[in-house]
């Protein structure tokens, strides 16, 4: 790795709040275990199941976190965005993976084996304790998913969805509020365990209404209070 790589790659990983506290010579040392790897969209990183060896830090592109039924269902469980981590249950535990990977467009990720991190962790608690906020930021995603299946309407969640995009990654614009990432109805779908047909005709009912509009693959929120009361909308 140059040495122009290796300080875009320090800068990345000091942005991500696990590793915020460390210090330049801490993050070198990370570096100098990891490892790198490039996957195309679709390709699975690692499946449910697989053996828990690694974390990952995502360095362009995006990965899909997800789960599937017997029949072949699959629900999304988290979306994996640049300067972020994943991979990190089975990293401590050391059991199986969880849930499937997907890499969402090309992307490539920094690996950092088990047995290279948790002596690391030893050494910096402080890092240690950011661990556990992901952990914990991860049990209550999951517990907000649940109570949305079990007491929203259809499109109360896809309205809670869309607000959530828009908070994470909405861009302001004179038509409206631009949720500036490129997803399929299909993906929607899964991220609140329905289909990407339902999604579509919520999606043209709050188009002909006016709530928001599509185009290139984006959504842009036209009237986020009517959005944001149909996301507080209860069964």
């Amino acid at each position: 790795m140059t040495e122009s790589a290796s300080a875009d790659r320090r800068a990345l990983l000091a942005q991500h709040f696990l590793l915020a506290t460390l210090d330049a010579n801490a993050l070198d040392t990370l570096l100098a275990v990891a490892s790198e790897r490039s996957f195309t969209n679709g390709q699975v990183i690692f499946q449910k199941g697989d053996p828990g060896t690694s974390m990952m830090a995502v360095l362009s592109g995006r990965v899909r976190i997800s789960a599937y039924s017997e029949d072949g269902r699959e629900i999304i469980l988290n979306m994996v965005d640049p300067g972020q981590l994943f991979g990190e249950i089975a990293l401590l535990d050391g059991k199986d993976r969880s849930a499937d990977a997907t890499a969402m467009g090309k992307t490539e990720l920094l690996i950092l084996d088990r047995r290279d991190f948790l002596p690391f962790l030893e050494k910096n608690p402080k890092s240690a304790v950011k661990l556990i906020e992901v952990l914990c930021s991860r049990l209550r995603r999951t517990s907000e998913m649940v109570e949305s299946i079990a007491f929203l309407d259809f499109a109360a969640r896809l309205a809670r969805l869309l607000v959530q995009m828009a908070e994470h990654y909405g861009k302001d614009t004179e038509a409206g509020l631009l949720i500036d990432i490129r997803i399929s109805q299909a993906d929607l779908g899964n991220l609140i365990a329905s289909t990407r047909e339902s999604v579509n005709r919520q999606l043209s009912a709050w188009t002909q209404d006016g709530v928001i509009a599509v185009e290139q693959g984006k959504i842009t929120i036209l009237d986020q209070e009517t959005l944001e009361l149909t996301a507080q909308s209860v069964i």
